[in-house]
């Protein structure tokens, strides 16, 4: 039987691996070399199947959630991989974004002075400087523990758990558009419904909560039009989240399958494994594990202890 929790893990792992040797290289770098498959070395001189921070972090946080909903917990698990290289492919911290490295070293002072408290109120401080894509890239086990709720505290969850690295408004909305897609997704509905049944809950979301135009209007490209509609040039892929989650819908939605889909996001070139985990998350939750090409699976690290984390959290919240 498909495990949908295992999906999506497998999903964004496999993503980032087949994404990490191309990473920083231009769209036409990639145009001239295009990827074709999973392979290794390359940027971080690494083997195939090695994965990033993007799955580390993915990792933690479903980690985490088998212990019940704690963000103190999470934070803790953060810390940990930074410091102890916990829930790493291959033992080493190699890759860690700015915003990421200085806020999980705010989250270590939270926890050394035993405030945690201070986890929630950490949106507060909010700079619309710091809205990379290192909240979305791990957001997803987050679904299954927020789908069925209502959306308005689907989002005060979210905003919580981005906010752990990410604590600007316009990241906990990416997160809440890309986990509301993949809920539509996970109740096995197809793809172009999926898409237009978020577009109309985000319309209806912005309005009700009172979501500032200057925040809705950044979003209009997948919400209020139709990102099916732009082309390759069109879509950026370095390391906004805006863009990241313009990217992995684009990508998904473009594509037949999960192999095709990955390859299109790593194609795009500059942030190639945070954009191809991102999409993997999708493309892995609706394809199922026999979506992904067989390969790419038996190369991956650590696919064992993915397997029995994904089989741990389907225990407590399936």
């Amino acid at each position: 039987m498909n495990n949908p929790i295992l999906s999506a893990l497998l999903g964004v792992a496999v993503g980032d691996a087949v994404g990490v040797p191309y990473e920083f290289k231009s769209r036409a770098e990639m145009k001239r070399r295009p990827a074709t498959d999973m392979t290794g070395f390359g940027t971080y001189n690494l083997p195939p199947g090695t994965w990033s921070d993007d799955t580390s972090l993915t990792l933690c946080l479903a980690d985490s959630l088998t212990v019940g909903y704690d963000l103190a917990d999470m934070a803790e698990k953060f810390v940990r991989w930074r410091d102890k290289a916990y829930w790493t492919a291959r033992g080493d911290v190699f890759d860690i974004g700015r915003t990421t490295s200085e806020s999980i070293a705010e989250l270590k002072s939270i926890l050394l002075k035993k405030q945690p408290e201070l986890l929630r109120s950490l949106k507060d401080f909010a700079s619309e400087h710091d809205n990379g894509n290192g909240s979305l890239m791990r957001i997803m086990p987050l679904l299954f523990y927020i789908k069925g709720k209502p959306i308005g505290e689907q989002f005060r969850i979210i905003w919580d758990v981005s906010s752990l690295t990410h604590k600007h408004i316009r990241a906990a909305i990416a997160c809440l558009i890309y986990l509301r897609f993949a809920e539509y997704l996970l109740q096995k509905q197809p793809k172009g419904i999926a898409y237009s049944q978020t577009q109309s809950d985000m319309r209806v979301f912005f309005t009700s909560h009172n979501i500032s135009l200057y925040e809705t209007q950044n979003f209009d490209s997948l919400i209020a039009d139709d990102i099916r509609n732009l082309t390759e040039n069109e879509i950026e892929s370095a390391g906004y989240v805006l863009h990241s989650v313009e990217a992995s819908f684009w990508c998904f939605l473009k594509t037949n399958s999960y192999q095709e889909a990955i390859l299109k996001a790593v194609n795009l070139g500059h942030d190639t494994d945070t954009t191809a985990a991102i999409t993997g998350g999708l493309a892995g939750l609706y394809y199922g594990v026999e979506g992904i090409p067989s390969e790419w699976i038996a190369q991956t690290a650590r696919v064992a202890d993915i397997k029995t984390l994904a089989a741990k959290l389907s225990n407590v919240l399936i």
